[in-house]
């Protein structure tokens, strides 16, 4: 059972489990009180600790390391799963379990402003030397393959450790900051996709791979049904 949560937390939970608990600010109020009760009544649950996974995870964010070609040190310090320009995946020196138990500088990876505990840390190793504006992708542009293995990972990751494909719970670094209210610092990471002539809404970006994600869910929770 998940030890400590912010209401920040409390309040995305409910909303990727479907019930609305009004602005994600931080402030609990009745909205977020009466969406807490029903995602407890749902979940057939006694307390809202037990609206959380297990394990204390709640959240994948997805990421550029706005690296070269090549994985690193430093990223696998960042983001705790990484997708080169081959598409292997790496693991990060902290497992995607060190993420609960989250300490600045001591355990887990900072790959988030002022949100790593209980969030999953996933990146594409690209975008080094990339501009926003005027667009330029840079030495190392990320690739719709690693996209497709990037929203693979996450997928199995949701049904692993119960966590919904919505905005609220799997969501790119650059919509933090509008969806869940934590200051980011003008990231852009992921608002720029291999089809696209310049970046995007951070938000429709985000939808987009979270419509791949879904899909993937489907066919992998079908394969284990099998």
């Amino acid at each position: 059972m998940i030890r400590s949560y912010t209401v920040i937390d409390l309040q995305a939970r409910c909303a990727a489990l479907g019930h609305n608990p009004g602005p994600i600010d931080g402030d609990r109020g009745r909205r977020t009180n009466l969406a807490a009760r029903a995602a407890m009544t749902e979940r057939q649950v006694s307390s809202e600790a037990l609206l959380f996974h297990t394990s204390g995870l709640h959240r994948i964010y997805l990421h550029w390391t706005a690296g070269a070609r090549g994985v690193i040190h430093l990223e696998k310090k960042a983001y705790n799963g990484l997708v080169d320009h081959d598409c292997k995946r790496h693991l990060g020196k902290w497992s995607f379990e060190d993420q609960a138990s989250y300490r600045a500088g001591v355990r887990g990876a900072s790959g988030t402003l002022n949100s790593n505990t209980g969030c999953i840390q996933l990146a594409a190793d690209a975008m080094a030397g990339a501009v926003e504006v005027p667009f330029n992708p840079g030495s190392a542009p990320m690739t719709w393959e690693q996209v497709d293995e990037l929203c693979l990972w996450s997928a199995e990751l949701s049904l692993a450790f119960d966590i919904p494909v919505s905005r609220h719970s799997i969501l790119s670094h650059a919509e933090i900051q509008s969806t869940l209210g934590i200051r980011q610092r003008f990231k852009w990471d992921i608002c720029w996709l291999p089809d696209m002539s310049r970046p995007g809404d951070p938000i429709e970006c985000g939808d987009r791979l979270r419509d791949i994600i879904a899909d993937k869910v489907e066919v992998l929770a079908f394969k284990q049904a099998a």
